[in-house]
C-alpha cells in the first residue's frame, strides 16, 4: 500500500462512496474540501464502511482467504491465485492475498482520515453527538481492520494518521503482533465512549465495541475479560436472541435480525461479491467456493448439522451438485455479509467459560447453540473434551462466515486437523509488491 497510499486522500472519501451513495465523481477533490461540514463528514463515514465491505476486504476476498485456508470450503474454478491458497501453496504473489492488504490499509487510511479531520469542522450543524459518533465509528472500523491484519499477517506497520505526501509514512517498521493486538483494543477503548448506548446491527455503537472485545479478548486469552463482554450482549435479550430455526437470521430475505450484533448492509448499487461464487450457473453464480464433501456430510448429518442444513443446497440431476445458500438473494448481490453473530458471543463464552473450569457454564452455553439448531446436548464431560466441543460446533455454525482457519490457528490446531505442520505457513505472506515498494517492510518467515 506504500506505493499507492499517498494518492488516496485525494479522493478517496468520494471515489470509495461511488456505490453507496450511486454518484459518478468526475474529478478529483481537493482533500482540503474533502470533509468541510457535517453532511460532508457523513459521507466520509459511509465511505469507510463501504472501504469494510468492499469487494477485496468483507465482500469477497478476505472471507475467501480464510475459507480457502480452513479446507472446508474448495475452490472449482481455473484461477491460480485462489487454487493455490486452496492447496495450501501460498507465495508472497498471490493476488487474493494482495487485494485483501491493499483493502484492508484502504479502509485504515479512510479511517485515520476522519479521525484528523472531523474534529477541526466548525460547522453549527454538525453536533458534538454525531461527531462523537463519527469519530468512535472511526476508531472502531480501524480497531477491526487492524485485528484482520494481525490474525492474517501477524504484526504490521501501524499507520495511524493519513498520508498527505509519499514520505509521511518512511521509515515505519512492523509492529510486534503484541503491539499490533495494543493496538486494536488501544481503539476499541477509544471508540467505546464516544459511540452511542443504541442498537444498530450495520454501524457500529458501544454493543458493537463490546462483542468484538469478547472476541479480542478469546483471542488473547484473558478468558475473564471474553466471558465478561460476551455476557453483555447475551444479556440484553431485549435486542439480542439465538432465533429458531437456525435459518431466521438469514432465510427470506432476512436482514438486521436479533441474531445479527453487526452485519454489512448491501444493495444494487454497492454489491457482496460471495453469492456470485457461491450459486450454482443455473441460480445465476459461479459455485467457484463449493463445500467439501466432509462438510456436506456434517451439515446434513441430523446429530451434528441439524437445522444448519439450510445453508447448503444441491442442483437436479444430472450434476447434483452441492453448493452454500448462505448468500442467495435476487438480484444477486444484496445479501449482509455477517461479521458477528450472537451465537459466536455465546461460543466465546462458552470456551472462556471452559478455559476457567466453568464446565458446566461453558455446557450451558455451547447447548444452547446446539438447541437452537436443533441438536442434542453435548456429551462432552471433561474440559479437553468440551474445548474440541466447541470447534467442532463453530464449524458447522459459521462454515460461510470468516471464522475457521483464524480459529484453528489462534488454538494451535492447524497441524492436528489440517495437517500443516510448518507454522509459518500459519500466517499469510505479506505481499510481494508491498515489499518492493517499501523497504521498511520485512516478509513473514517462510515466504
Amino acid at each position: 500500500m506504500k506505493r499507492l497510499i499517498y494518492i488516496l486522500p485525494f479522493f478517496l472519501i468520494f471515489s470509495s462512496c461511488k456505490k453507496f451513495l450511486d454518484v459518478q465523481p468526475e474529478q478529483q477533490v481537493d482533500e482540503a474540501q474533502a470533509i468541510t461540514d457535517a453532511g460532508s463528514a457523513g459521507t466520509a463515514v459511509n465511505g469507510m464502511y463501504n472501504s469494510l465491505g468492499a469487494d477485496n476486504y468483507y465482500g469477497s476476498n478476505f472471507p475467501a482467504i480464510s475459507y480457502l485456508y480452513g479446507s472446508d470450503v474448495v475452490w472449482t474454478g481455473s484461477q491460480a491465485a485462489p487454487q493455490e491458497i486452496s492447496a495450501h501453496k501460498t507465495t508472497a504473489f498471490n493476488s487474493y492475498i494482495g487485494s485483501a492488504w491493499g483493502a484492508i490499509y484502504k479502509t485504515i487510511l479512510s479511517a485515520n482520515y476522519i479521525l484528523e479531520a472531523v474534529p477541526k469542522v466548525t460547522d453549527p450543524l454538525f453536533t458534538t453527538a454525531t461527531k462523537n459518533q463519527y469519530l468512535g465509528e472511526a476508531y472502531a472500523v480501524r480497531a477491526l481492520s487492524y485485528f484482520d491484519l494481525a490474525r492474517g499477517w501477524g504484526g504490521v506497520q501501524l499507520i495511524l494518521t493519513p498520508t498527505h505526501t509519499p514520505t509521511d509514512h518512511a521509515g515505519i517498521k512492523r509492529s510486534s503482533l503484541a503491539d499490533t493486538y495494543a493496538q486494536v483494543l488501544k481503539d476499541l477503548n477509544a471508540a467505546e465512549p464516544l459511540l452511542p448506548a443504541t442498537t444498530n446491527r450495520n454501524r457500529f455503537t458501544q454493543k458493537t465495541v463490546w462483542a468484538l472485545k469478547a472476541r479480542y479478548y478469546l483471542y488473547n486469552k484473558q478468558w475473564d475479560l471474553a466471558e465478561q463482554y460476551a455476557t453483555r450482549i447475551i444479556s440484553d435479550n431485549a435486542n439480542y436472541n439465538l432465533l429458531k430455526p437456525y435459518s431466521a437470521f438469514f432465510a427470506n430475505n432476512a436482514v438486521a435480525t436479533a441474531e445479527s450484533v453487526f452485519e454489512i448492509a448491501y444493495s444494487t448499487s454497492f454489491k457482496n461479491g460471495h453469492s456470485v461464487w457461491f450459486l450454482p450457473p443455473v441460480l445465476g453464480g459461479r459455485r467457484e467456493w463449493a463445500p467439501s464433501s466432509t462438510l456436506v456430510t456434517l451439515l446434513n448429518d441430523p446429530t451434528v448439522g441439524g437445522g444448519r442444513s439450510a445453508l447448503i443446497g444441491q442442483t437436479a440431476p444430472p450434476g447434483n451438485l452441492w453448493y452454500g445458500k448462505l448468500y442467495y438473494r435476487t438480484p444477486l448481490g444484496i445479501d449482509p455479509a455477517y461479521i458477528i453473530r450472537v451465537a459466536e458471543l455465546y461460543l466465546i463464552r462458552s470456551e472462556a467459560r471452559a478455559q476457567q473450569n466453568n464446565l458446566s457454564g461453558a455446557l450451558a452455553d455451547l447447548n444452547a447453540v446446539r438447541d437452537r439448531a436443533g441438536i442434542a446436548p453435548s456429551t462432552a464431560v471433561l474440559q479437553g473434551d468440551i474445548l474440541l466441543a466447541i470447534e467442532a460446533e463453530r464449524r458447522v455454525e459459521f462454515p460461510f462466515e470468516t471464522d475457521r482457519w483464524f480459529n484453528l490457528v489462534r488454538t494451535n490446531r492447524v497441524a492436528a486437523v489440517l495437517g500443516i505442520t510448518d507454522p509459518n505457513k500459519y500466517l499469510f505472506p505479506i505481499p510481494a509488491s508491498e515489499l518492493l515498494a517499501d523497504p521498511d517492510l520485512t516478509p513473514n518467515p517462510g515466504y
